[in-house]
């Protein structure tokens, strides 16, 4: 019999599906914190009901509709921090 692990079992790492929830439940709790209902974030927004909805619900939105969340929400300067970290390839690099 072939034993399957979860490698989650052992340590904590990021997988997509981890990073999603994370970050449907951080954005539904920062549009409860300011008190919008998903139709009024919507409104606030431009993105349809529906997809703040099928956001909340399942993690699916598109880019464009995602940003106009978080301006909404202003939070649209934590995007600028994605992908800004230099790599490091030589622990000379390494800044501590």
């Amino acid at each position: 019999m072939k034993n399957n692990f979860d490698i989650n079992e052992f340590v904590s790492t990021p997988t997509i599906q981890s990073i999603l929830v994370s970050l449907t439940d951080r954005v539904k709790e920062r549009r409860k914190e300011i008190k919008l209902t998903q139709k009024l974030l919507a409104q606030k927004s431009g993105v349809s009901y529906a997809s703040i909805r099928r956001f909340e619900n399942t993690g699916e939105i598109s880019l464009v509709s995602l940003l106009k969340i978080a301006k909404a929400l202003s939070c649209l300067e934590d995007f600028n921090m994605l992908f800004g970290n230099k790599i490091i390839t030589n622990l000379k690099d390494f800044d501590l």
